[in-house]
């Protein structure tokens, strides 16, 4: 069994920039892969990014504007989504999950998920 808990949600104006973090109970990262999801009110949860285990990127979400970052810190078992450029519509549960078969927008292809962490977007 794998616990995931988020961290780094909260309030940012427009335009501005949010960290958040995934800390796993696994020790090891490098097994699995990891997304980032959002599920925003009112809509269904959609994929935001993924990291594979050998460190490649899918970026679902704005990915020809770059704004979404995902990355791991093995010595912690922590993976990051570095959110810049913040719109009002990327307010959301952002949750991450993790799965050993392949990156996808997919839900059902992750084993385990966190709670989330809420991020609002607003002046």
């Amino acid at each position: 069994q794998v616990q995931l808990v988020e961290s780094g949600g909260g309030l940012v104006q427009p335009g501005g920039s949010l960290r958040l973090a995934c800390k796993a109970s696994i020790f090891a990262l490098d097994y699995y892969y990891i997304a980032w999801f959002r599920q925003a009110p009112g809509k269904r949860r959609e994929g935001v990014s993924c990291l594979s285990p050998w460190g490649s990127t899918t970026d679902y979400v704005d990915p020809q504007r770059g704004r979404f970052t995902i990355s791991k810190d093995n010595a912690k078992s922590t993976v990051y989504l570095q959110m810049d450029s913040l719109r009002p519509e990327d307010t959301a549960i952002y949750s991450c999950a993790v799965g050993r078969l392949q990156c996808s927008q997919y839900e059902n292809v992750y084993e385990y998920w966190g709670q989330g962490t809420r991020v609002t977007v607003s002046s």
